[in-house]
């Protein structure tokens, strides 16, 4: 009789927790994996595809204003954001789709719900406990908002991409490059875009040179950016707009949206109590193998707040997969 219900349990189906259930159900391990919204995770269905989608759709405006040097004559074009939003949903429930039917034929058990640790080798999901003899945790990150009056007002780009309406005049605050997408998005679809930022250029970290260039032509196309700017305070108004008090005055707006950075999604897993290291950040520390504090236990992608990309937790998950069913230990 088997020891453990699976050999491989995965709390996560995001980029990084699909790669590695897939490969070591194709090596013969049993593996299930967790999730409690929908497979796929940020890249997926709250990141990567959407955003490109709503950007593809950001630029046609432009695009229609060009064909007219080229002969095209084009009346009565119009824009939908319900009916945006609509199709990017069909398309997102596809590669969802897609990705389940990949799992299912790796034969890996997909379980809905949300899972936490007991203990090394238990999780609880739903009201059932389930054993396994290794456990990887790929819970990947979430956007996070700061602590001031009123922030439950505004909304990240999880919420961004749900909006029952193309809001008249938004508000961005952050300087990242998610904030300066979003700044496009908003501004390439119609809306009023300002866009708040406490450094001193947009895009920290990147070459200066692009900084300026992008500022500068952000400007152009009619984002308002306010640098050295911090927003203390978001209030309701009697009419349903906002008022955002910030650095030097405030600014009624329809939607306030915050893209000031994400953390690790490690809240009420049970892994402090499992004695899974975290670091200040609430990320899973892991050595070299994606193996944390406790030997069985590992993290692959966003949760280890490590490199937030997707190809790096992909290949993390595949690591991971190798070293404990492919027959050779893998960094």
């Amino acid at each position: 009789m088997a020891r453990f219900d699976y050999d491989l349990f995965t709390i996560g189906a995001g980029s990084g927790g699909m790669r590695a259930s897939r490969m070591a159900g194709q090596f013969g391990a049993k593996v299930a994996i967790a999730e409690n919204y929908r497979i796929g995770g940020t890249c997926v269905i709250r990141g990567c595809i959407p955003k490109k989608l709503l950007a593809y759709a950001a630029h046609y405006a432009e695009d229609l204003e060009d064909a007219r040097g080229f002969g095209w004559t084009i009346e009565g074009a119009s824009f939908s954001w319900p009916e945006l939003i609509a199709n990017k949903d069909r398309e997102i429930a596809r590669l969802s789709g897609v990705h389940a039917e990949v799992l299912a034929k790796a034969k890996v058990t997909v379980i809905e719900g949300t899972a936490k640790l007991l203990d090394a080798h238990t999780v609880e999901i739903g009201g059932r406990r389930l054993t396994a003899q290794n456990i990887l945790i790929a819970t990947g990150g979430w956007p996070s908002k700061p602590s001031i009056p009123g922030v439950e007002h505004a909304i990240t780009s999880n919420e961004a991409f749900e909006l029952p309406a193309l809001p008249r005049r938004v508000l961005i605050v952050g300087g990242g490059y998610v904030a300066v997408e979003f700044a496009g998005i908003f501004n390439g679809l119609g809306a009023e875009v300002t866009l708040s930022y406490r450094g001193e250029q947009i895009l920290r970290g990147f070459d200066d040179d692009l900084r300026a260039h992008l500022h500068d032509e952000m400007g152009k196309k009619g984002v308002r950016i306010l640098l050295k700017s911090e927003v203390s305070r978001i209030e309701r108004r009697a009419g349903g707009s906002l008022e955002a008090t910030m650095t030097g005055g405030k600014l009624e707006c329809d939607a306030v949206m915050f893209a000031t950075g994400r953390k690790p999604n490690t809240a009420r897993l049970g892994l402090a109590e499992a004695g899974v290291r975290l670091d200040e950040a609430g990320g899973v520390v892991v050595d070299r193998f994606c193996r944390s504090s406790v030997a069985n236990i590992y993290a692959v992608g966003d949760v280890t707040h490590r490199i937030a990309l997707t190809p790096v937790a992909i290949r993390e998950g595949a690591a991971v997969a190798t070293t404990l069913f492919g027959g050779t230990e893998t960094p």
